[in-house]
């Protein structure tokens, strides 16, 4: 009924504006969203964390685990005046191995996604420089394709280009980074697979060969490109994890560090993700990840040891309303939805934004 409604739109609001199917559901989404955050009451909570000193070797940082949660300012400061009064011994410590796999090569929207991110490229201007690298650049006298095609949805590998980056990987990383098989990922089922993952076209042209070809976005994107693809066939991450279970009196702290075991396909790159940057302070850092790089677990810890309280800090949290939507998380929002096709999403976001819907 788009059509229809596009005349209406001219009388109420002024001329030239449309009701696009897809573009109206992308402004619900955001009307629903703002919605959302205005409802939002937040709720108050408490957390406990405890510096555990060991004689003589260090300490760590330790949490409370509450079954029931910590609802106010009177309840945590009784706590912690319990816990410095506690016995405080190791009950247990495990240790397991976790095993982080590489994300697939990129489609459409996890290209537009992850340039979003790490850039801070708009979803219309990523696509405008994926156009220019697919269409050619000049290489040694000719004109080259550097990417396969820029608008799909499908995760698919062509077998000749998995049997070339397994050859890279081999040669600029050593026979340790690949995998015996290799790794094979799912295309959703609504997608129409009608081309293949985004890749680059030649695997041994490294980003560095061809940097000074490329106009400086070109060679961003391209390098993106270029890693996602090879870590895409690497061998996964391995980290060993930590987990020390404290007692003191009747309650329980617990303790978790890792190491890099094995650094697999994060030798070459790693995923950037929404929530970080979201939750991310001023130096653009996750205060949660900064807490935790800072307590490293000490490996030598055994159940048993004795421990003392050196310091309790509780903290003050409030829940958060849901983020306002960014290209990035609006492009993934329409995705899994079902809405819009890869080569729409620059397309619905650029004709809200400049018809100033939102």
């Amino acid at each position: 009924v788009g059509y229809e409604i596009s005349p209406l739109l001219w009388k109420v609001i002024h001329s030239g504006l449309s009701a696009g199917r897809v573009q109206s559901v992308a402004v619900r989404l955001i009307c629903d969203r703002d919605r959302e955050i205005k409802a939002f009451v937040p709720e108050e909570s408490w957390s406990i964390e405890a510096l555990l000193g060991r004689a003589g070797r260090g300490s760590f940082w330790a949490r409370l685990l509450a079954k029931d949660g910590i609802g106010n300012q009177e309840e945590a400061s009784r706590i912690a005046s319990e816990l410095a009064a506690q016995d405080i011994a190791v009950k247990e410590v495990k240790q397991r191995d976790r095993v982080r796999r590489p994300a697939p090569p990129f489609t459409t929207s996890t290209l537009q996604q992850e340039c979003a991110r790490r850039m801070r490229f708009s979803v219309k201007r990523t696509m405008a420089v994926a156009q220019q690298l697919y269409e050619g650049i000049e290489v040694e006298g000719e004109t080259r394709g550097l990417i396969t095609y820029m608008r799909t949805d499908s995760v698919r590998v062509a077998a000749d280009a998995i049997a070339e980056v397994r050859e890279q990987i081999d040669a600029l990383y050593g026979r340790e980074y690949v995998p015996e098989k290799p790794n094979h990922y799912r295309t959703k089922n609504s997608a129409q697979d009608a081309h293949e993952a985004i890749r680059p076209t030649a695997v041994a042209l490294h980003p560095d060969k061809i940097e000074h070809l490329l106009k400086p976005d070109q060679a961003r994107v391209y390098s993106l490109i270029w890693k996602r693809f090879v870590t895409s066939q690497m061998k996964p991450q391995v980290l060993g994890i930590t987990t020390a279970n404290v007692e003191a009196g009747p309650y329980l702290l617990r303790a978790t560090g890792s190491v890099v075991k094995f650094p697999g396909f994060t030798l070459l790159y790693s995923e950037s993700k929404e929530e970080d940057k979201l939750e991310a302070g001023s130096n653009g850092r996750s205060a949660e990840k900064e807490k935790d790089e800072a307590r490293a677990m000490p490996p030598d810890i055994a159940a048993g040891e004795r421990l003392k309280v050196e310091k309790i800090a509780p903290e003050q949290h409030f829940t958060k309303p849901p983020p306002r939507f960014t290209e990035a998380s609006l492009v993934k929002q329409l995705e899994s939805e079902g809405i819009g096709r890869p080569s729409t999403y620059a397309q619905i976001i650029t004709t809200i934004l400049d018809r100033e819907y939102v």
